[in-house]
C-alpha cells in the first residue's frame, strides 16, 4: 500500500512539473520581439494603451491599424490583431541622425493580438532589434525608448515580458535602391504609384525631417509612407499573427549627406523568415514584385 501511494505521489509531481513547464514555454519565436500574455480582454487592453499614449506627451499616435477589420473588408478572417504606430521625435530623431535607415523602423509599434487559443498577447520590437539592424546602440535616447516601451507593455501584460532569442545583422532584410530623381520627385512618384493601384491604400505618411524640426532638431530629408493590401497581408498573418507588427508595408525615401537619394523597404522574404511564415510562396512573390515595381517607378526619371 505504501509503495502504491509513493508511486502515485511521484506520478502526480511529474504531471505538475510537466504542466508548469508547458505553461512557461515560449511559443513566440521572432528575433528581436519582446512579448507577453495578458489576462485582459482585447478592447480593455487596447483602451489602456491608447489612453497611455494620449497622456504621455510629447508622444503622438500616428496610426491605428486593425488588421482583422481590414481582413473582413476583403472577405477574409483573422483573429483580433491590431498594431498601433506612435512616436516621439525627441527620442527617435537622434537614432535617424546616426543612421537614416532607422526611419524604416520608426515610429515605434505596439502589437495586440488574440491567438488561436484565445489568449491575448502584447508585443513590440525590442530596442536590441534597432541597435543591431541599424547600428545605433551608442545613441543615448535608446535606453529611454527601451524604458518607455517596457512601461507601456507592462500596463497590459500579466506576466514578465520576454525577448525572443536570436539576432539580426546590420541592414539585414532591407532592400535599398538609388534614385535618379530628387527626393521630392522620388517621393511624389512613389505615392502617386501607390494611389494609382486600386488594391493599395496609404495608411500614413511621415516627414521625419519636419517632425525633427518641430522639436528643434535637425535631420536630413527623410520620408516614410505606410501602405497595405489586406488581400495579400492577411494570408501571411493567418500563418503568423506576429507579422502584424511589420505590416502594413513601409517605404523610406531619404537623402544622405552627399545629396544622394535612395528608397528602402523591407524584403518580404526577410519578414517571412523572421516570423516563421509557412507556405504562402505565391503571396510573397506577388508582394515582392509589387514592391519592386513601385520602387522602380519612384527611382526612374
Amino acid at each position: 500500500m505504501k509503495k502504491n501511494i509513493f508511486l502515485i505521489l511521484i506520478f502526480s509531481i511529474t504531471l505538475l512539473t510537466c504542466k508548469d513547464d508547458t505553461s512557461m514555454e515560449d511559443t513566440i519565436e521572432v528575433n528581436g520581439l519582446t512579448h507577453a500574455k495578458s489576462d485582459k480582454e482585447f478592447e480593455e487592453a487596447n483602451t489602456i494603451l491608447i489612453d497611455a499614449f494620449n497622456v504621455a506627451e510629447p508622444i503622438g499616435i500616428v496610426a491605428q491599424i486593425e488588421h482583422n477589420n481590414n481582413a473582413a473588408s476583403v472577405g477574409l478572417t483573422l483573429n483580433p490583431t491590431k498594431v498601433i504606430l506612435f512616436g516621439n521625435p525627441t527620442l527617435g530623431t537622434p537614432l535617424m541622425q546616426k543612421n537614416q535607415l532607422t526611419g524604416l523602423d520608426l515610429p515605434q509599434k505596439m502589437l495586440l493580438f488574440e491567438d488561436e487559443e484565445g489568449e491575448l498577447n502584447i508585443a513590440y520590437n525590442d530596442v536590441s532589434y534597432l541597435e543591431q539592424r541599424h547600428g545605433v546602440g551608442d545613441v543615448e535616447t535608446l535606453s529611454t525608448i527601451a524604458g518607455a516601451l517596457n512601461n507601456f507593455a507592462s500596463m497590459v501584460a500579466d506576466e514578465d515580458l520576454k525577448l525572443s532569442d536570436g539576432s539580426v545583422q546590420s541592414a539585414e532584410g532591407i532592400t535599398i535602391k538609388s534614385s535618379q530623381n530628387s527626393i521630392d520627385d522620388t517621393y511624389t512618384k512613389l505615392t502617386d504609384a501607390i494611389n494609382a493601384n486600386q488594391q493599395l491604400t496609404i495608411i500614413a505618411e511621415l516627414d521625419h525631417q519636419a517632425n525633427a524640426a518641430s522639436v528643434g532638431l535637425e535631420l536630413r530629408p527623410t520620408k516614410l509612407v505606410v501602405f497595405g493590401n489586406p488581400n495579400l497581408g492577411t494570408p501571411l498573418m493567418q500563418s503568423a499573427q506576429t507579422l502584424g507588427i511589420d505590416l502594413p508595408q513601409k517605404m523610406l525615401v531619404y537623402e544622405n549627406e552627399n545629396g544622394e537619394v535612395s528608397v528602402a523597404y523591407n524584403d518580404p522574404s526577410f519578414l517571412a523568415q523572421r516570423h516563421r511564415v509557412e507556405a504562402n510562396e505565391d503571396v510573397l512573390t506577388t508582394i515582392t514584385n509589387a514592391l519592386n515595381n513601385l520602387s522602380e517607378t519612384a527611382i526612374t526619371p
